[in-house]
């Protein structure tokens, strides 16, 4: 029997930024979070566009990497069609489900988490320099939270080549999965995250209430949360 999701999307502009350059999609078979980068309307329309490229997946039988590899042709061919679209791009991280499983895909600094018997578990790998860092052993995790280039990302779907990371999740009765934008990650630590996303049955409750707390602490950035969890 295939796999389904329940889930449940909140994203918010948050207090500063004009404009909202996260997309969302959070469906039966697919959920995804993706942040655009490049500054101004340009962030906002390469989100959109890899978005709407990975939704055709909720009814059809294709695969995250076709998907994403579509999504990244579209993108090069906007930039080619508007030359005022260079330089944009986004991060990516969506999970699919697929027959009994589920796959996950990454790229950029979006997260993926899972929470399973109480314990919270990222599931995504950061593409940026100051994780680079951390796995080097130079700075802590802790240390990276304040780093002045946390958000510098080292790789990101811009239309050009990218390699994406991919990796298989078992789901487990009672299982939640949290994927967000950096709006949420770098301004909400992962202990509160872990209380937050069971403080109910409702997912659209526990979705805005992630989103309340980046608010709360000042919400720089935009932020974005899927709260999703396995029907078996």
């Amino acid at each position: 029997m295939s796999v389904t999701l329940r889930a449940a999307a909140v994203s918010d502009r948050g207090k500063v930024r004009d404009n909202n350059e996260d997309a969302v999609y959070a469906g039966a078979r697919l959920i995804a979070v993706a942040d655009g980068v490049g500054g101004g309307p340009s962030g906002e329309i390469a989100s959109g566009i890899v978005i709407r490229e990975l939704a055709k997946l909720e009814d059809s039988a294709g695969s995250l990497d076709e998907a994403i590899g579509a999504a990244n042709q579209r993108l090069r061919e906007a930039v080619r069609a508007d030359a005022d679209l260079e330089g944009m791009g986004t991060t990516l991280t969506a999970m699919l489900a697929v027959n009994e499983g589920l796959q996950l895909a990454h790229i950029g600094d979006s997260r993926a988490y899972l929470w399973r018997d109480g314990r919270l578990t990222q599931l995504s790998r950061d593409d940026t320099f100051v994780q680079g860092l951390v796995d080097q052993g130079i700075i802590s995790a802790t240390e990276a939270r304040a780093h002045p280039q946390r958000a510098l990302v080292t790789q990101a779907m811009h239309g050009s080549a990218i390699e994406p990371s991919f990796a298989p999740v078992t789901p487990r009765a009672g299982d939640r999965y949290l994927l967000c934008s950096d709006g949420l990650s770098d301004y909400v630590d992962d202990d509160t995250i872990e209380r937050t996303i069971t403080s109910s049955d409702d997912l659209e409750e526990c979705a805005r209430a992630l989103v309340d707390l980046a608010l709360a602490a000042g919400a720089p950035d935009n932020v974005t949360v899927v709260v999703a969890q396995p029907d078996l």
